[in-house]
């Protein structure tokens, strides 16, 4: 027997986007690992969106929620900048780590380890692209990098969580 899925639509965008910034910025932002890294979690506005819903809906969708997390950061668009760049090319995202040629998408069709390296290279990406715009000096590199990696391998442990709990490869 198959459950009902709640539909999908501009409002329901909206909530949910509303609902992943208050859980980024009063519980997320408090899990602070080694007194520096932060799970990321609300980029899973991002990843699981529909892939047959509007394009340009989505890019603008993505930019408030970026723009969101900035207004609570105090970053001044770097998340918004990363957030509608990793929207962007989500499509080539998903092609690389699945290697199909077909313009249909699903995570179903995945493998599961396919579908990991999906959600770990979404993360990889806003991560380089926050930490990189936000803090970048040469001098300083090998500390981005790391800082990268160690952030990216937090929110990928949550948001693997997140998609075990809600079964999300089996609904999008």
């Amino acid at each position: 027997q198959k459950k009902k899925m709640i539909s999908r639509n501009i409002i329901t965008d909206i909530l949910f986007i509303a609902m992943l910034v208050v859980l980024q910025v009063f519980i997320f932002n408090r899990i602070v690992i080694m007194d520096k890294y932060v799970p990321v979690l609300y980029l899973i506005f991002v990843m699981f969106y529909p892939f047959n819903r509007d394009r340009f809906q989505f890019l603008g969708l993505s930019f408030v929620l970026g723009l969101s997390i900035d207004l609570f950061a105090g970053t001044w668009g770097i998340n918004a900048c990363a957030t509608v760049l990793v929207a962007y090319v989500r499509i080539q995202i998903f092609k690389t780590a699945s290697d199909l040629d077909s313009d249909f998408f699903s995570f179903e069709s995945l493998q599961w380890i396919q579908f990991l390296g999906f959600i770990f290279m979404n993360i990889l990406m806003h991560q380089l692209l926050v930490q990189g715009i936000e803090y970048f000096k040469f001098s300083r590199l090998l500390e981005i990098i790391i800082d990268v990696l160690m952030t990216s391998l937090l929110s990928f442990v949550f948001i693997v969580f997140y998609v075990l709990i809600f079964k999300i490869k089996q609904k999008v």
